[in-house]
């Protein structure tokens, strides 16, 4: 096949679309690859929500649902069916130690580019997860051709210290469209006002799944200690997830209703790093945690666990705090920064480090190209 006359078919596969980190990653690299060159097919479960039909058909690729992964043996029969029509060069797998079951398939089909990618890591409160992921983490290798993912922590978690520290692991950034979140003033005051949200009020802001990983339970109760040392305060959620009950029914216990503003699932969260005065992300584990990159290039303070990549951090006004630690002392952190009003703009920070969008999916056209003349 002369690979300049035709596009190239990836199938990304992207098990159980839910509008997280790992979707937006892959449609920030969609919406600016040259797809006269490369064209992706995503490959979500039947229990997916949020899905962009429309913008992804309007780009030319197609959304082919499958049975979740749950459902092993039709999941592997369905994919087999796919990848014998779509006749695909490259398998491109995002669902971390899952993958060897896609992977599995690919191989068997003579897909020759089988890309298994890393978007995170685990921590030991989740000792039921982790025991299959560690059993299916030992076979990471067996399937994958090639080992990417989006940070040295990520990558060494699924690959191992010897193939990272063999530089066999490809680093991808989470790279996205930096204007975007370049400050505004402007912007600040007007989704403020959208909120109603006074412009001397301390807005604390939190954007991920309410999923136990997330911590938010934790971060109500480091609410709860902020509000008490300063009245003026508001704590903003962004997303939905199986534990929002839970997590509204503490703040409910704790008599925080009028000072918790639940969103749900929002296309504005650009705009809403703006309106925020400090981003707050106690997380149990990230591959990365791009929502800190995202709150980064406009200048707003971070404060977030150390079980996040160090690499994250980008700018001064950023802390890290040890989860062991008192949700008190997490407060008082806080607290200290919210006088920041140094807003400036870290766009050409985070470009030199990797997360301009247009320049790295110019990377990862080369790599896809490459890694096919390399099989032949």
């Amino acid at each position: 096949m002369n690979l300049e006359e035709q596009p190239i078919k990836v199938a990304q596969i992207i098990g159980k679309w839910v509008g997280g980190g790992v979707e937006s990653f892959i449609m920030n690299y969609y919406r600016n690859i040259d797809k006269s060159k490369i064209q992706f097919d995503f490959i979500c479960d039947e229990d997916s929500t949020n899905i962009p039909y429309e913008e992804i058909e309007r780009l030319g690729g197609r959304v082919i649902l499958v049975p979740p992964y749950q459902k092993i043996f039709k999941y592997q029969k369905k994919l087999n069916e796919v990848f014998k029509k779509q006749k695909y060069l490259i398998v491109h797998s995002h669902i971390n130690t899952l993958s060897i079951f896609p992977l599995r398939i690919a191989k068997k089909n003579k897909i020759q580019v089988r890309i298994a990618h890393s978007h995170s890591t685990t921590n030991k409160s989740e000792w039921k997860k982790n025991i299959i992921k560690n059993l299916l983490k030992n076979f990471s290798k067996i399937y994958a051709t090639d080992y990417f993912a989006c940070s040295e922590l990520a990558g060494r978690y699924l690959f191992g210290n010897k193939t990272y520290n063999n530089k066999k692991v490809v680093i991808i950034k989470n790279a996205i469209d930096l204007d975007k979140y370049v400050f505004s003033e402007n912007k600040r005051k007007a989704k403020r006002s959208e909120l109603k949200i006074n412009e001397n009020t301390l807005v604390i802001g939190n954007i991920g799944r309410f999923v136990e990983q997330k911590n938010h339970e934790y971060l109500i109760d480091i609410f709860k200690d902020v509000h008490n040392k300063y009245k003026n305060s508001v704590l903003v959620l962004v997303g939905q997830g199986p534990l929002i009950e839970k997590v509204k029914a503490k703040v409910k216990k704790y008599k925080l209703e009028k000072f918790v503003f639940f969103l749900g699932q929002r296309l504005d969260a650009n705009e809403l790093y703006q309106a925020f005065d400090v981003f707050v992300l106690p997380s149990l584990y990230e591959g990365l945690g791009m929502v800190l990159v995202e709150a980064q290039i406009s200048g707003l303070p971070c404060v977030c666990s150390t079980e996040i990549p160090s690499e994250v951090k980008g700018i001064p006004e950023f802390k890290f705090v040890n989860l062991d630690n008192d949700s008190k002392i997490w407060a008082d952190y806080i607290l200290d920064l919210k006088d920041n009003t140094n807003r400036a703009s870290y766009k050409n920070k985070f470009a030199n480090k990797g997360y301009d969008i247009t320049k790295e999916t110019i990377k990862l056209e080369k790599i896809y190209l490459t890694l096919l003349k390399d099989r032949g």
